[in-house]
């Protein structure tokens, strides 16, 4: 496998497109094949067979695509089907939810810990699993936040509706006291200020993002998969349903512009 090869990422959706975000900082010479899987969205209410099932299709569609390397920016589908892609899929393949667990247990001072997220995430428990691994005895709350998702992509990050959720979905947290809050799902970086504002500002919040960017770059030079050549950075993005709105509404995770966005559905 050439060094020049893309990485492949997916989501469910555009919130992934934070995790490409920070790659493209972080891995400048990497060019990048991102899949939006927005005909399915959401996964977080969907059956644990049915997110793997979706996730098997992406992967075995970017695999032929050439990609050296995998990134799975859904934490539903990294809770979901991670372990099986890794089983299945000849080669590297990184989730979100090992990298974030770590991030937080640096972090925290008293091991009072949040997580929120999708109900499937929630529900798997998989970032309690990865936590309780690196500090048995923890404390950790966990809270889905499922009005979250769509009140970024309405762009109504910081409206007094919104607050007035936030408080409501996050006042276990702040009952408990916590002192790091891991953001368990790719939209909710962009709201970050809103959750920070209810939980408190000495509450720290983790973002996966910069994390799996980070050790997506250990893991390519590990395998002699890094691309050391500047200025020779691509980047697709693909849609699986309404490439428009895509277009649109993905520059506010991306932070910069997209020039185009392919159709394609699969399933």
């Amino acid at each position: 496998m050439s060094d020049e090869a893309p990485i492949g990422v997916f989501d469910s959706g555009m919130g992934g497109l934070t995790v490409v975000r920070e790659m493209m900082r972080q891995l400048p010479n990497e060019s990048i094949i991102y899949f939006g899987d927005t005909a399915r969205v959401p996964y977080g209410p969907k059956s644990p067979d049915t997110v793997l099932r979706y996730s098997r299709e992406i992967t075995s569609y970017l695999r032929g695509q050439g990609v050296k390397a995998m990134v799975v920016a859904c934490n539903t589908a990294t809770a979901h089907a991670l372990p099986a892609l890794r089983e299945e899929f000849d080669l590297p393949i990184v989730g979100v939810i090992q990298p974030g667990a770590r991030a937080v247990t640096r972090a925290t001072k008293t091991r009072r810990v949040g997580v929120i997220g999708t109900a499937g995430t929630i529900k798997s428990r998989a970032y309690e699993k990865e936590i309780r691994k690196l500090l048995p005895d923890a404390t950790i709350i966990s809270q889905a936040c499922a009005l979250f998702v769509p009140l970024v992509e309405e762009g109504w990050v910081d409206t007094e509706p919104t607050r007035a959720i936030a408080r409501n979905y996050l006042a276990p947290l702040v009952a408990a006291e916590v002192d790091t809050v891991v953001l368990g799902c790719t939209h909710y970086p962009l709201m970050k200020t809103v959750i920070g504002n209810v939980v408190g500002r000495q509450v720290r919040l983790i973002d996966s993002a910069e994390e799996t960017a980070r050790e997506t770059g250990e893991i390519l030079r590990e395998n002699e998969l890094a691309n050391t050549t500047p200025n020779r950075a691509r980047y697709r993005f693909i849609a699986s349903d309404a490439p428009d709105t895509f277009l649109t509404l993905g520059e506010r995770f991306l932070g910069s512009a997209i020039d185009r966005v392919e159709a394609l559905t699969l399933g």
